[in-house]
C-alpha cells in the first residue's frame, strides 16, 4: 500500500536550494517527490502535516562517529571501537558491533541526526570498514543499513604508536604507522593483480577479507577515512594517497588550517571535530574551533564531526553554532551537517537534502536551527513518523520501536 505524506507551510530549508516560506514536501513510500511552495499538489489520501511557524530541514548527517560500537555509559562493556590485535584490521567491520539500543541513538534524534556513519576507533593504522545507518526505525540494525561500504578508517599519529609501542611491537612511531599502511597498500595491489589474472585464466583463486576490503580502496569503491590531527600527520596522508592513488577523505583535522590551502588545491575534505573537547593530548595543543572557519575560508569540503561518544551526537548542531560565531558563514555550517558529509561519503543520492529522489529524512524545528533555543519538534525517517509531539503538548516524543512494528511491547 503506497504511503503518503505532505509536511505543508514552513519554512523549508532544501539546504540544495534556496529556502521556501510557507513550502511544502511531498513523500511518497519514503521518498521525496517533490519540495515546493504553497500550490505544490498534495496527493489525495496523504496524511497532512502541519508545518507552520517551524523550519522544515533535512536531517543532519553525523559523519563519523561510533555510535553502537563505543556506547556512552557502558564501560568496557560495551566497547567494541577498536580489534587492538593486528595493526592490519581492514578485514573488520563497525557493523557487526553495533548496538541500536544504545542511548545515543535516541540522543541522535533528539538532535535532529538521522544519519550516521559508524567507524571504528584509532588504535589501529587500518581499523576496518566503516558504515552508514539511519538513526532509528529498524528491528535490527540491518533495517536501518543505508550503505554497507561507506569507507575504511584509518589513523595515524599518536593513537596507533602509543597502542603499540606500549605492546613493544611495530608500529611505535609515526614511521612505523606509515610503513605499516604502506607495505598493506603494496600487498593489496598484488593481490589484486594475482586475483585479475587467476580470474582471466579461469583457476581458482583464494579469498582474503584483508586484502580484498583495501583493493576496493585502490579501486575507489570505498573512501580512505583517515584520522589524523597534527599538520605533518595530514601531510602524511596526502602522500601515501598520492602514492596508492586513493581517495582520501580528512578526518578531524585539528591542524588543518595550517595546511588549507594545499588541502584546498588538492580537493580533500575535511570531516572537521570534535570540538567540544579538552587538549587531552600532543596533537590537539592546537585545538581551537574557529580553525574549522580558517579551512573552510580557504574553499576546502567540510563537514562537522562529535566523533561521538567523544561529545554526545546531539551536541553536533551546537559545535555548528559554536563555529558560527567563531566566523563560519551559517550557509557553510549549515551544509557541513547535511549536504557536505553526504557528498564527501558517497550518499548524495540518498540523505543531506531535501530534494527529489532522496530519502524522505525531515527533521520540524521550533525555529533556525542555528538558533541556540531552537528545538527538534518532530523528526521522519523515510517518511515516517520517529518522533513526534507529545499530544501537542510537552516534549517531543520518541516512536518507540515496537510501536513501529505494531507490537505493545518488545516482551508482549
Amino acid at each position: 500500500m503506497t504511503e503518503y505524506l505532505a509536511i505543508t507551510g514552513g519554512h523549508v530549508v532544501p539546504v540544495s536550494g534556496d529556502p521556501i516560506p510557507g513550502g511544502t514536501v511531498v513523500i511518497v513510500d519514503g521518498v521525496i517527490t517533490a519540495v515546493g511552495g504553497a500550490d505544490t499538489v498534495v496527493p489525495d489520501g496523504a496524511r497532512v502535516v502541519d508545518a507552520s511557524g517551524r523550519w522544515v530541514l533535512p536531517g543532519f548527517v553525523e559523519a563519523h562517529g561510533h555510535l553502537g560500537v563505543h556506547e556512552d555509559g557502558e564501560g568496557w562493556s560495551g566497547d567494541d571501537t577498536n580489534e587492538m590485535t593486528d595493526p592490519n584490521g581492514a578485514r573488520f567491520r563497525a557493523l557487526d558491533g553495533i548496538d541500536i539500543e544504545e542511548v545515543g541513538f535516541r540522543d541522535a534524534l533528539r538532535g535532529g541526526v538521522t544519519t550516521a556513519v559508524i567507524k571504528p576507533g584509532s588504535g589501529n593504522p587500518i581499523g576496518g570498514r566503516t558504515v552508514a545507518i539511519k538513526t532509528w526505525g529498524g528491528r535490527t540494525v540491518d533495517e536501518q543499513l543505508l550503505a554497507y561500504d561507506v569507507s575504511v578508517k584509518s589513523a595515524l599519529g599518536e593513537n596507533p604508536k602509543r597502542v603499540y609501542g606500549d605492546k613493544k611491537q611495530t608500529p611505535s612511531t609515526r614511521l612505523g604507522v606509515a610503513a605499516v599502511l604502506r607495505e598493506a597498500f603494496v600487498k593489496a595491489r598484488t593481490y589484486a593483480e594475482k586475483r585479475a589474472a587467476a580470474a582471466s585464466a579461469g583457476e581458482p583463486f583464494e579469498r582474503d577479507l584483508t586484502n580484498e576490503t583495501l583493493a576496493a580502496v585502490l579501486d575507489g569503491d570505498l573512501v580512505w577515512d583517515q584520522h589524523c590531527h597534527r599538520h605533518d600527520d595530514i601531510a602524511t596522508a596526502i602522500r601515501l594517497a598520492e602514492e596508492f592513488g586513493y581517495r582520501l577523505v580528512v578526518n578531524h583535522g585539528t591542524e588543518g588550517h595550517k595546511i588549507a590551502d594545499v588541502l584546498a588545491e588538492k580537493q580533500i575534505p575535511v570531516i572537521f571535530g570534535p570540538m567540544l573537547t579538552s587538549r587531552s593530548k600532543v596533537e590537539l595543543r592546537d585545538r581551537a574551533i574557529g580553525n574549522l572557519a580558517l579551512i573552510a575560508e580557504a574553499g576546502v569540503t567540510v563537514a562537522i564531526t562529535t566523533d561521538h561518544p567523544v561529545v554526545p551526537i546531539d551536541q553536533l548542531r551546537l559545535q555548528a553554532i559554536l563555529a558560527v560565531r567563531e566566523g563560519l558563514p551559517p550557509e557553510t555550517a549549515l551544509r557541513a551537517l547535511t549536504v557536505n558529509p553526504a557528498a564527501i561519503l558517497g550518499l548524495e543520492g540518498r540523505v543531506g537534502a531535501l530534494e527529489t529522489g532522496r530519502d524522505g529524512d525531515v527533521v520540524l524545528w521550533s525555529g533556525d536551527p542555528l538558533a541556540l533555543d531552537s528545538r527538534v519538534e518532530q523528526v521522519f525517517i523515510g517518511g515516517r513518523p520517529m518522533v513526534e509531539p507529545a499530544d501537542g503538548q510537552g516534549l517531543p516524543r520518541i516512536v518507540e520501536r515496537w510501536e513501529r512494528f505494531g507490537r505493545s511491547s518488545w516482551t508482549a
